[in-house]
């Protein structure tokens, strides 16, 4: 019987001894130890978004294991991992696997890889620069915004007006009382955009 992470015709993971130091800089900006894994794939099974990723969860830990920098830098996998912390929950040695993601999407920005899941980068950003603007998400603007910059005005319509209909939108922002503080955990000045 076949293990239900498994998918078939998974590209063959080889390691790459020429970068073994992108292990330890992952390690170290993530914090978590990922030498931990057992590669027991409790992580990719628990994955609400396993279906959609090129490599499931426990391979990107493997990929990191193995110095694989260009591989899991460019891969899909990081981007579509929403943070959930279902893999963590999951995960018999509490491997924090969103930090591990969140580490590898800084790096693949950092070093200017291209980016496999664009659409989703923009919208993190829109997310960010509300948070920034009103101390809070105002998730009419973001998703307004975001729609601008893929220029596909009319998907997701229907998802939209049920959030509307069931008031999950509201139209105008609310913001925080001390907006400066906010704007001070961005480590920039105030009026300066993330």
């Amino acid at each position: 019987m076949m293990d239900a992470a498994v998918k078939i015709n998974q590209p063959v993971i080889r390691p790459d001894v020429d970068n073994r130091g992108f292990t330890q800089r992952v390690i170290s900006r993530s914090r978590v130890n990922t030498g931990l894994c057992w590669q027991c794939k409790c992580c990719s099974s628990g994955c609400p978004f396993s279906d959609a990723m090129d490599y499931l969860p426990n391979q990107v830990i493997r990929m990191v294991q193995l110095g694989m920098k260009k591989e899991v830098l460019s891969c899909s996998a990081i981007w579509l991992c929403v943070g959930c912390h279902t893999c963590s929950m999951e995960c018999p040695t509490a491997i924090d696997m969103a930090a591990v993601m969140d580490a590898l999407r800084q790096t693949a920005i950092e070093e200017k890889f291209v980016i496999a899941e664009p659409d989703i980068l923009n919208f993190h950003k829109e997310v960010v620069n509300s948070i920034y603007r009103y101390g809070r998400t105002h998730k009419l603007e973001i998703m307004l915004r975001y729609k601008l910059t893929t220029r596909r005005f009319l998907a997701d319509m229907d998802v939209g007006l049920r959030m509307f209909s069931k008031r999950k939108l509201d139209l105008r922002p609310s913001k925080v009382h001390h907006i400066a503080s906010v704007r001070r955990m961005f480590g920039q000045q105030r009026g300066a955009r993330p």
